[in-house]
């Protein structure tokens, strides 16, 4: 094989036919990769928010035991951008797809352990230790995961494609959250001395199905092909910066910060359509939560489809094009989402997560993963996209749904909390605007 260096995408050149055959395998690998890691970190805080307080915590009051296992839920979240930064020093420096074999053994041995930890009334205080243990090792794994699994797929497509490539993660999430939704819903049938004695670990024990999927397609893919090329321009069997981290901020320090803006507007916009929404429509209007999770599972299986649609899209008229008015009309669609969830009709309340999760979360969550992947060179491309994301995710999914459950106790209301959304994803769209069109860039000379 040759380097062709002249080329846009310069890649180690091989016929186009088997570029093609491992250009699916990579999408196939992230997909499947990141249904795997995202079904595994929900059904955790699925289990914590229904059982793991009786479970883990018998000796506190039930009060003290749900936040103390919401406090576990938290522990994989604060890991995330750390798993970020360690993922991508190593997926920068020693290839992609090692990482992504790792991560995902990592999850798969994490998941299934908690699904076999004896509770706290068999080993006593050493239950909870051993969970959060588990926790983190899983906030660990998810943090370094999303970078190498959208950047497998995006270095593995055309400048025509990679934006397509990109949506792999964005639809594979949605799935992974579909899945472990109807894992805990197939569940329905148990008592619930059943539920609580022994059927939550089911979907625990049965990740290491899916996990073994994943890391039999992962194991059966190439190397970036980017990557490799880069790695071969070097000369050197690893990558050619020592420390990606340090050259990320003394080379693209902006760059990184426009990149935490791009997605802190829509993560925080579907993280509280996804969490604070429901409990909120379920505690302040008694809207049943099967009524709710109807919606959310019709809106997330959309979704799967959408994503990808909205990405290929993007291919075609550019990212700004399709990021932008998303991220916009996400912030002005959250003034009309708790009218229409509070109002407790079917109808409206499918309708509400449908426009939501399948349109407004699609356009931008299809679209980010090519974005960001765009705006860093290959040698710290992993930890510059990974760290983007995650502290986006910090913004948006952590500190997001906590202040709007401050802001609803407050004189602001609801109304509060969608002026925030508004706010921040109306900085994500001016983030994006700022970053220009990143569509043709040169991953092998970004």
């Amino acid at each position: 094989m040759t380097i062709d260096n002249q080329a846009p995408d310069s890649v180690v050149r091989r016929n186009p036919d088997d570029r093609g055959r491992q250009g699916r395998r990579a999408y196939l690998a992230s997909f499947v990769g990141t249904t795997v890691e995202f079904y595994d970190f929900i059904i955790y805080g699925t289990a914590a928010s229904l059982v793991f307080g009786q479970v883990f915590f018998a000796s506190a009051s039930p009060t003290v035991g749900t936040i103390a296992s919401f406090a576990t839920l938290a522990i994989g979240y604060a890991a995330r951008p750390i798993g970020g930064i360690v993922g991508g020093h190593f997926g920068d420096r020693i290839g992609r797809k090692t990482v992504l074999i790792w991560t995902m053994a990592l999850m798969g041995a994490s998941t299934f352990l908690i699904g076999c930890l004896p509770s706290s009334t068999s080993i006593g205080s050493t239950a909870p230790i051993l969970l959060v243990i588990l926790r983190l090792l899983q906030g660990l794994a998810v943090g370094a995961e999303w970078g190498g699994a959208v950047l497998m797929s995006v270095e593995h497509g055309t400048e025509k494609s990679r934006g397509f490539f990109g949506s792999a993660t964005g639809a594979g999430s949605a799935c992974g959250v579909l899945l472990a939704y109807a894992s805990f819903g197939a569940l329905g049938g148990l008592s619930e001395d059943q539920f609580v004695n022994w059927g939550w670990r089911l979907p625990f024990l049965a990740s290491v199905i899916l996990i073994a999927l994943g890391l039999y397609i992962r194991l059966n893919i190439e190397e970036s092909p980017v990557f490799a090329a880069g790695r071969a321009r070097s000369g050197s069997t690893a990558g050619s910066t020592r420390a990606p981290l340090i050259a990320l901020f003394r080379e693209r320090p902006l760059r990184l910060l426009l990149g935490i803006g791009v997605y802190a507007g829509p993560f925080m916009a579907q993280a509280i359509v996804t969490t604070f929404l429901i409990s909120y429509a379920t505690v302040s209007h008694g809207v049943p939560r099967q009524v709710l999770l109807t919606g959310l599972i019709i809106s997330l299986a959309g979704m799967v489809f959408t994503a990808p649609f909205f990405a290929w899209l993007s291919d075609r008229v550019g990212r700004r094009t399709i990021y932008v008015p998303g991220a916009l009309l996400f912030g002005a669609f959250s003034f009309f989402v708790f009218p229409m969830v509070g109002s407790g009709s079917t109808v409206l309340v499918v309708l509400a997560f449908v426009i939501s999760m399948t349109l407004l979360n699609a356009s931008t969550v299809g679209v980010v993963g090519s974005l960001l992947s765009e705006l860093f060179p290959t040698q710290f491309r992993y930890t510059g996209a990974s760290i983007a994301y995650q502290v986006a995710g910090v913004i948006g999914g952590g500190i997001g749904p906590l202040l709007a459950s401050i802001l609803a106790e407050t004189s602001a209301g609801v109304l509060g909390i969608s002026v925030m959304i508004a706010l921040f994803c109306l900085i994500s769209a001016i983030c994006t605007v700022v970053l220009g069109d990143t569509r043709k860039v040169d991953l092998a000379r970004a």
